[in-house]
Order: C-alpha cells, then structure tokens, then sequence
C-alpha cells in the first residue's frame, strides 16, 4: 500500500502527526522495496556486512519494539533482541515477507497509537533499556527511530541498485 511521501509543504496538525507520517511512509517504503527485490535476493546479502533485506525488516519491528515497548512504556518485553541469532540479525527459513511485513506493520499501528496518545516531552519509564541512564522523552524516541529508517533505507536502496530494482524515495 503505497504512501506518498509526506512533504513538509503539506500541513499536520501537530509534531506526532509528522512524527507518525513519516515513520508510516518509512516503513512502507521499506516492505516496497523489499517485495521489489527477487524473491533469492530477499534472503541473500550482497554486501560485506553479511546482512538481507528480509533481516533488516524483522530487524525494524524489532527496533520499534525495543525503542516504544521496552523503552518507553517500560514494558517487560521477553526477548527483546529477538531479531538476532548468534550476535547477528537473523530471519528463519519459514517467515516469509508477507508474515515480516504483517509483524511490522502491526508494532507500527502501536507505535501510531503511544505517539499519539501521550504528549512528546513525556519521558519513558525507568527499565532495562536504558541501561540505568535517565529515560528518554518520546520525542528524542521518535527522532532515534526515524533516523534508524532512514539510515537503513539508504542500505537498502543500495541492495536495490546493485540487484537492479528500484531505488530513491
């Protein structure tokens, strides 16, 4: 499902609707690009860092995961880092993109829902993410995630290119 980018020319109605347009976006653009790809070079990396485009998509979920769940609303999350194996990401054989796409989706539909319901200079709860560090306030939360999506979709946009599939925004 396509978003169009979300242009800083068209108004919002205040910082978390900007905050959740553009990590909305992000994350489509990134199950876009990813589908995109054949369906062999999904699961292989063609780069030194040894990383796939259906790892770094479980590995996004995961970040949102770690960062609003665990982080900020405090939650006991049992496996946080349940995107790696061995100290690297990792996807089974049996998940596909489709179930990949469906988990990120859903962590971004209860992002959208703790930015929007609480106010961005409220601070997250003590816990283990913040490794004995004060908590974050949300708005430095949703600033760290957006500049995760950004980074990783440059990656995967060069992963795009060398495969021949779409790149850019």
């Amino acid at each position: 499902m396509p978003i169009d980018f979300p242009s800083p020319t068209i108004p919002a109605a205040n910082q978390a609707e900007v905050f959740t347009r553009y990590l909305d976006y992000f994350r489509e653009s990134l199950i876009e690009k990813t589908a995109a790809l054949p369906a062999a070079t999904q699961r292989t990396s063609g780069l030194p860092s040894g990383w796939t485009p259906l790892e770094l998509v479980k590995h996004l979920r995961h970040v949102e995961r770690r960062w609003i769940e665990w982080g900020f609303q405090g939650r006991d999350v049992a496996d946080p880092w349940a995107d790696r194996k061995d100290d690297r990401w990792h996807v089974e054989e049996s998940e596909t993109l489709a179930d990949l796409a469906t988990a990120l989706r859903d962590q971004g539909t209860h992002t959208t829902a703790v930015i929007t319901g609480n106010a961005l200079e409220t601070a997250g709860r003590p816990g283990p993410r913040w490794d004995g560090a004060d908590p974050a306030t949300l708005e430095r939360v949703c600033f760290h995630l957006l500049q995760e999506y950004a980074r990783h979709l440059g990656h995967l946009d060069i992963v795009a290119e060398l495969a021949g599939a779409p790149t850019g925004e």
